[in-house]
């Protein structure tokens, strides 16, 4: 059955960004999906957050699971007809450390979140977005992957590879009406910043909560702030804008 509003598909939905995200296309009349891992987080979210909306559904998948994946958007198109817009805010940082001492396994899993996943649910939407002859893709990026910074080989790596695919699939994709941009912030208010500093505190580096370094604007980004940008791409102000990659990062890398 397809839906009378724009369809907008978030990963990483419960996340800090991300949940922002889903406020600020709701906010803007779109049916919005909410993608995460786990489905008592997301119902957790929406509650906390005052989000309960019936132009707000939600799937609990594993994206760097691909048939997981192939299903869940088989099931969104099936419900709502169509998806105008898809948003990758989902990503890990992994364990921060130097080279010699990064796992492995670590490094793998980064990528396969932030890398893999990214791609899964591009591949898949596609299609979709082909047969319309419209559609908006947003990825994230980060600071982190514009530029060499210690201890962040994995995340740091996934996010230039992220940036890089949105480059090459936004060539691709241009003649059949579809923009692809990403997103990169610097410092967020998020949990995911607090944890980051937190393990940067343990390795006694210098990034710690009271001597990290914001930008020009020194302080950290407000969720809120990212969602707007990443709503901007998405919409017809943005709409002869692809493969660019939106830095909003309050000057972290102009100083």
């Amino acid at each position: 059955m397809a839906c009378k509003k724009k369809v907008c598909v978030i990963t990483g939905a419960a996340g800090g960004i991300g949940i922002e995200v889903t406020r600020k296309f709701l906010e803007n009349g779109y049916h919005v999906v909410m993608l995460d891992l786990k489905e008592e987080c997301i119902k957790k979210k929406i509650h906390d957050n005052n989000l309960e909306n019936e132009d707000l559904s939600y799937y609990a998948v594993n994206i760097t699971d691909e048939e997981s994946v192939k299903k869940v958007i088989a099931e969104i198109e099936e419900e709502l007809g169509e998806i105008d817009a898809l948003v990758n805010t989902a990503g890990i940082c992994g364990k921060y450390d130097m080279t010699t001492n990064y796992s492995f396994k670590n490094f793998k899993q980064v990528y396969e979140v932030n890398v893999f996943g990214t791609f899964l649910m591009i591949q898949n939407v596609l299609p979709i977005m082909c047969k319309q002859k419209k559609g908006a893709i947003v990825n994230f990026g980060s600071c982190s992957g514009m530029r060499g910074y210690t201890l962040e080989v994995g995340y740091g790596s996934s996010k230039w590879a992220v940036i890089g695919m949105t480059e090459n699939i936004a060539s691709e994709y241009g003649k059949y009406g579809i923009r692809v941009n990403s997103v990169s912030p610097g410092w967020v208010n998020t949990e995911m910043m607090k944890q980051t500093l937190n393990d940067y505190s343990d390795l006694e580096k210098e990034n710690t909560e009271s001597s990290v370094v914001y930008g020009a604007i020194e302080r950290p980004a407000e969720p809120k702030e990212i969602a707007d940008a990443v709503y901007y791409l998405c919409s017809d102000n943005a709409s002869y804008i692809t493969g660019t990659n939106l830095v909003v990062d309050g000057g972290k890398t102009i100083i």
